[in-house]
């Protein structure tokens, strides 16, 4: 038996970032429970353009980061667009698939790549622990089916996607997961928040990795908790401060969707070797 082989695609492009820790961590936890051989690689695709061989890995997990989602000329674009192409066109061909767990920039690259809907920049940046709604779908996808409605989640993001395109979404056999908050007092459409792109390919545009240690440390800093307070005002602030520490929130989000992938695959991967 080969075991699992995990790889960790850090699009932080050099960016310090709790996120990436927290990624780790659980993939480290993951790899320590598990009853078979995990190995994990990571890969610095924006920095060193580094993007693994889908051939040589089971399990992806492709990080949030910082910038415009959109291409601007750079190689690591290209080797990203093959990857996602890659992996897409290996599901449709063999029975040992590949998954693939997507989050915030990643998700946007993806969606843009598929063209499924306008990717474009919001009107403000979004930064704090929100409440996420689950659509029909969402409710029943594993993932996310042992969480309420609404979940909460570390969002943190200048761009968005409105305007899905649902009919190619359904042609691709695509569904949207989840959508940010109600605002009735603004005229703007809905952001789509979470997509199942596939069987195999999950992606979300909030944090599903983030920890209250991350957050909290990051407002400890005396340059970021006055930029939060800046933008959101103290009342904001308090209120993400109050939320991160709640088990209930994006703590239980924490240890609900990426160990549930992780043990997922694993066990759809470990089921074909045994065929």
């Amino acid at each position: 038996m080969k075991g699992i082989k995990v790889a960790l695609l850090d699009m932080n492009n050099n960016h310090a970032n709790q996120g990436m820790r927290n990624i780790k961590e659980i993939s480290q936890a993951f790899k320590e429970n598990a009853d078979e051989d995990v190995t994990i690689e990571l890969f610095d695709v924006r920095y060193k353009n580094e993007v693994p061989n889908i051939a040589d890995f089971d399990i992806f997990i492709s990080s949030g980061g910082p910038g415009n989602p959109h291409q601007e000329g750079y190689e690591w674009e290209k080797k990203y667009a093959e990857f996602l192409t890659g992996i897409w066109e290996h599901n449709q061909r063999q029975e040992d698939k590949k998954f693939l767990f997507l989050i915030c920039h990643s998700f946007q690259i993806a969606s843009i790549h598929w063209n499924i809907g306008n990717i474009c920049k919001r009107k403000s940046y979004s930064f704090g622990v929100m409440p996420i709604h689950k659509t029909e779908e969402g409710e029943n996808d594993f993932l996310l089916k042992n969480l309420p409605n609404p979940f909460y989640a570390v969002d943190s993001r200048a761009y968005q996607l409105i305007e899905a395109d649902e009919e190619k979404m359904e042609k691709m056999g695509m569904k949207i997961m989840a959508l940010e908050k109600v605002r009735p007092h603004i005229h703007l459409e809905r952001a789509v928040m979470a997509i199942r792109f596939s069987a195999e390919i999950f992606g979300t545009q909030f944090h599903p990795e983030a920890d209250p240690k991350g957050m909290i440390e990051n407002l400890k800093n005396d340059k970021n908790r006055t930029a939060m307070i800046e933008n959101f005002g103290v009342e904001k602030y308090l209120e993400t401060i109050d939320r991160m520490d709640d088990p209930d929130k994006i703590i239980l989000t924490q240890r609900q969707i990426l160990p549930r992938f992780l043990q997922s695959a694993s066990e759809q991967i470990l089921k074909f070797e045994m065929a």
